[in-house]
Protein backbone atom coordinates (compact mmCIF):
# COMPACT_ATOMS: atom_id res chain seq x y z
CA UNK A 1 0.00 0.00 0.00
CA UNK A 2 0.91 3.75 -0.87
CA UNK A 3 -0.14 7.22 0.32
CA UNK A 4 0.66 10.07 -1.77
CA UNK A 5 0.21 13.62 -1.39
CA UNK A 6 0.82 16.17 -3.56
CA UNK A 7 1.83 19.96 -4.10
CA UNK A 8 2.79 22.44 -5.77
CA UNK A 9 -0.16 23.86 -7.45
CA UNK A 10 -1.51 27.33 -7.75
CA UNK A 11 -2.36 30.30 -10.13
CA UNK A 12 -0.32 31.02 -12.83
CA UNK A 13 -0.92 33.17 -16.00
CA UNK A 14 -0.54 31.76 -19.47
CA UNK A 15 3.08 31.25 -20.37
CA UNK A 16 4.38 30.59 -17.05
CA UNK A 17 5.51 27.71 -15.50
CA UNK A 18 4.65 25.53 -12.28
CA UNK A 19 6.48 22.42 -10.87
CA UNK A 20 3.91 19.62 -8.77
CA UNK A 21 5.58 17.38 -6.62
CA UNK A 22 3.81 13.90 -5.35
CA UNK A 23 5.42 12.64 -1.95
CA UNK A 24 5.10 8.74 -1.88
CA UNK A 25 5.37 6.47 1.30
CA UNK A 26 5.75 3.22 2.03
CA UNK A 27 8.54 1.31 0.83
CA UNK A 28 10.02 0.12 -2.44
CA UNK A 29 8.58 3.54 -4.31
CA UNK A 30 11.61 2.64 -6.85
CA UNK A 31 9.93 -0.25 -8.11
CA UNK A 32 6.66 1.86 -8.58
CA UNK A 33 5.23 3.27 -11.78
CA UNK A 34 4.11 6.74 -11.29
CA UNK A 35 2.11 9.13 -13.24
CA UNK A 36 -0.11 12.06 -13.14
CA UNK A 37 -3.39 12.98 -14.27
CA UNK A 38 -5.99 15.71 -14.38
CA UNK A 39 -9.66 16.35 -14.38
CA UNK A 40 -10.57 19.56 -16.21
CA UNK A 41 -13.92 21.58 -14.75
CA UNK A 42 -17.00 20.25 -15.97
CA UNK A 43 -15.24 17.01 -16.81
CA UNK A 44 -16.08 13.38 -15.36
CA UNK A 45 -13.39 11.84 -16.08
CA UNK A 46 -9.40 12.38 -14.91
CA UNK A 47 -7.34 11.98 -18.41
CA UNK A 48 -3.38 11.04 -18.52
CA UNK A 49 -0.77 13.54 -18.04
CA UNK A 50 2.11 11.80 -18.05
CA UNK A 51 3.62 8.37 -16.72
CA UNK A 52 7.27 7.44 -15.59
CA UNK A 53 8.06 3.71 -14.92
CA UNK A 54 10.80 2.01 -12.53
CA UNK A 55 13.51 2.13 -15.10
CA UNK A 56 12.11 5.92 -16.07
CA UNK A 57 10.86 5.01 -19.22
CA UNK A 58 8.52 7.90 -20.08
CA UNK A 59 5.18 8.88 -21.97
CA UNK A 60 2.77 12.01 -22.29
CA UNK A 61 -0.48 12.86 -23.61
CA UNK A 62 0.27 14.56 -26.75
CA UNK A 63 -1.69 17.56 -25.60
CA UNK A 64 1.43 17.61 -23.27
CA UNK A 65 4.37 16.85 -25.33
CA UNK A 66 7.13 19.55 -25.64
CA UNK A 67 5.95 21.27 -22.74
CA UNK A 68 5.60 18.87 -19.51
CA UNK A 69 8.28 16.86 -18.17
CA UNK A 70 7.85 13.67 -15.66
CA UNK A 71 10.77 12.85 -13.34
CA UNK A 72 11.29 10.67 -9.91
CA UNK A 73 13.62 10.86 -7.52
CA UNK A 74 13.57 7.29 -5.93
CA UNK A 75 15.81 8.27 -2.34
CA UNK A 76 13.30 10.66 -1.56
CA UNK A 77 10.36 8.73 -2.81
CA UNK A 78 9.18 11.86 -4.59
CA UNK A 79 7.74 11.90 -8.49
CA UNK A 80 7.48 15.42 -10.11
CA UNK A 81 5.84 17.21 -13.31
CA UNK A 82 7.17 20.29 -14.48
CA UNK A 83 4.71 22.39 -16.39
CA UNK A 84 6.39 25.02 -18.82
CA UNK A 85 4.39 27.39 -21.25
CA UNK A 86 1.53 26.60 -19.39
CA UNK A 87 -2.12 27.22 -21.05
CA UNK A 88 -5.94 28.24 -20.14
CA UNK A 89 -6.77 24.85 -20.93
CA UNK A 90 -4.20 23.41 -18.40
CA UNK A 91 -6.36 24.21 -15.89
CA UNK A 92 -7.79 21.55 -13.93
CA UNK A 93 -7.07 19.34 -10.43
CA UNK A 94 -3.75 17.46 -10.97
CA UNK A 95 -3.84 13.82 -9.29
CA UNK A 96 -0.96 11.66 -8.76
CA UNK A 97 -1.03 7.87 -9.04
CA UNK A 98 0.93 4.82 -8.15
CA UNK A 99 0.43 1.45 -9.87
CA UNK A 100 0.95 -1.72 -7.79
CA UNK A 101 -0.15 -4.85 -9.03
CA UNK A 102 -2.76 -3.33 -11.26
CA UNK A 103 -4.48 -1.19 -8.83
CA UNK A 104 -4.40 2.09 -8.32
CA UNK A 105 -3.49 4.47 -5.74
CA UNK A 106 -4.38 8.48 -5.84
CA UNK A 107 -3.39 11.71 -4.03
CA UNK A 108 -5.56 14.25 -2.91
CA UNK A 109 -5.28 16.22 -6.37
CA UNK A 110 -3.46 19.71 -6.57
CA UNK A 111 -5.84 22.68 -8.27
CA UNK A 112 -3.67 24.27 -10.87
CA UNK A 113 -5.35 27.32 -12.79
CA UNK A 114 -4.30 29.27 -15.42
CA UNK A 115 -5.39 32.73 -16.42
CA UNK A 116 -5.13 34.30 -19.97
Amino acid sequence: QVQLVESGGGLVQAGGSLRLSCSASGAAFRFIPMGWYRQAPGKQQRELVATITSSLSTNYADSVKGRFTISRDNPRNTVYLQMNSLKPEDTAVYYCNARIFSKDYWGQGTQVTVSS
